[in-house]
């Protein structure tokens, strides 16, 4: 059984950083994509960010030059560093790692982690 855990969420005011990680465990594929979402109150689940097994990375506008996408495929482990918050940042972030084998989708996720950018 896969499992995704992530840390490294909190409360931070205006401008400033934090950084989550997201450790999977379990079978995985090695060949597969990581991803951060994120879900504000009253919003749907949007893409922050994603990076594939060979590190090509794919960012939402509104994070663009503020946020990096990073990982450690030996720990299977991905991370978000999160520069220059602004308040409508705050949301839940979650992790989620997918990939494709035997003709089957296969996708899973963390449970998430609470950040809060305080103005």
């Amino acid at each position: 059984q896969v499992q995704l855990v992530e840390s490294g969420g909190g409360l931070v005011q205006t401008g400033g950083s934090l950084r989550l990680s997201c450790a999977a465990s379990g079978s995985i594929f090695s060949t597969n994509v990581m991803a951060w979402y994120r879900q504000a109150p009253g919003k749907e689940r949007e893409l922050v960010a994603s990076i594939t097994s060979g590190s090509s990375t794919n960012y939402a506008d509104s994070v663009k030059g503020r946020f990096t996408i990073s990982r450690d495929n030996a720990k299977i482990t991905v991370y978000l560093q999160m520069n220059s918050l602004k308040p409508e940042d705050t949301a839940v972030y979650y992790c989620c790692l997918r990939y494709y084998r035997y003709n089957h989708d296969y996708e899973y996720w963390g449970q998430g982690t609470q950040v809060t950018v305080s103005s």
